[in-house]
Formats: C-alpha cells, sequence, structure tokens
C-alpha cells in the first residue's frame, strides 16, 4: 500500500454537508459524483495533500443508508492507494483478511475498488484504490 487516498465520512444531506466540510476546510468542495451501482452521491474536498470524500445515499438500500441507520453521520471508511489491486487483494485473502468484492469495481474518482470486511480490520472498513488507467 502505497499511502491513504482518502478518508469516507458518511453524511445525510450532501448539499448541507458541503457547506460545513468548506467552512471548516476553508475551500469548497472540488467534485461531485455519482456511483450508481453503490446507491452513492459522493463529495470530494482537498485538504493538504489529503481527499476526503463525502457520502449520501441515495436510496434506503445502499451500504450508506444503512450505515447511516445503525451507527449515525461518521466516519465510514479509510482508503488505501495501491498499485495492484488485483494482487494486492490475492496478497491479503492469503493473509486471512476477509474481501467483501474479491472482484475489483468502478468506484468514485476514476478508481477500481475492494472492500476489506472490517471484521477483520478490528472494525474499520477498508476500501483499496487503484487508478484507472
Amino acid at each position: 500500500m502505497n499511502k491513504i487516498e482518502h478518508i469516507g465520512i458518511a453524511v445525510k444531506n450532501l448539499e448541507s454537508s458541503n457547506q460545513l466540510f468548506s467552512k471548516l476546510f476553508g475551500e469548497t468542495h472540488y467534485k461531485t459524483e455519482s456511483v450508481e451501482s453503490e446507491g452513492v452521491k459522493t463529495s470530494f474536498f482537498k485538504v493538504g495533500s489529503n481527499k476526503i470524500e463525502l457520502l449520501e445515499a441515495t436510496n434506503p438500500e445502499s451500504p450508506i443508508a444503512k450505515f447511516i441507520d445503525k451507527k449515525g453521520e461518521g466516519i465510514h471508511h479509510i482508503a488505501f492507494d495501491v498499485d495492484d489491486i488485483v494482487a494486492e487483494v490475492k496478497r491479503l485473502v492469503g493473509e486471512g483478511f476477509v474481501v467483501l468484492n474479491e472482484t475489483p469495481k468502478k468506484g468514485a474518482d476514476n478508481k477500481l475498488v475492494v472492500f476489506l470486511h472490517p471484521k477483520t480490520t478490528n472494525g474499520v472498513l477498508i476500501e483499496l484504490c487503484q487508478e484507472i488507467i
């Protein structure tokens, strides 16, 4: 793994959360995007060399809606940049980690993504990201 790619924060309302985080960071978000396969609308902020992704559910069955219903708004996942997502998934499965989607899928911000089950990562949802070339 190369670096933290971004931190994902689940929010109930993307518009009001964009306003809140714009005030907090002193910057406006630079990108919004919908990921239909995940039932989510996202917004990205740059904070120094780091990125924050806000996630709003677009339907009540989406993983973000279920997360907010169970835990409320807050940190949803930490994403790590990898060079070869397929090789990294193979390595991690070999180390005993449970992968939620072994086949990488298209996520937000032009990335292929795979998620590790939080039961094998001390309760933290981990996302692996590889830039789509």
